[in-house]
């Protein structure tokens, strides 16, 4: 009797960094967007890194919101050593990293988004953005981070 109610206390506290995680469901994996941008702040956390960026419109240009200022966009990804591990870092993602990425949306429309699966990240090579309505996979001499493929 006692091993068992060793071995549930045990087995509660493994479980509970687990449960104190969350879970994807805020975020619409039905839906893929590709997204490019100029990138703002790379921040590395232990159970997430995520990428900020400013938002490239179809034409090339950044975004602006109703006051004129960059529309700041957001991707949640893996945790910073497995990012590194694939080549995604601060040295990688300086401020002024032109970057694409395929997200999966929040479900609430706010400008933040998961990396959509197995996806890679486009890199363009420094300061050459793609032309408008490309993405940086199609520029020469970019970088594909995370993946194989774009």
């Amino acid at each position: 009797m006692k091993l068992l109610l060793a071995s549930g206390a045990l087995a509660a506290l493994a479980a509970g960094p687990a449960l104190a995680h969350h879970s994807f469901a805020m975020y619409d994996q039905t839906k893929t967007l590709t997204m490019t941008g100029v990138m703002y702040q790379f921040v590395a956390q232990a159970n997430h890194a995520e990428l900020h960026f400013y938002l490239v419109g179809p034409d090339g240009k950044l975004q602006k919101d109703k006051d004129g200022k960059p529309v700041p966009f957001g991707v949640e990804m893996m945790g910073a050593a497995a990012v590194a591990e694939q080549g995604i870092t601060a040295d990688s993602m300086k401020n002024g990293t032109i970057i694409s990425v395929k997200v999966n949306p929040m479900r609430d429309g706010s400008n933040f988004g998961s990396k959509a699966g197995a996806s890679g990240l486009a890199v363009c090579p420094w300061k050459t953005p793609p032309a408008p309505g490309k993405t940086c996979d199609s520029v020469a001499g970019n970088q594909v981070l995370g993946a194989r493929t774009f």
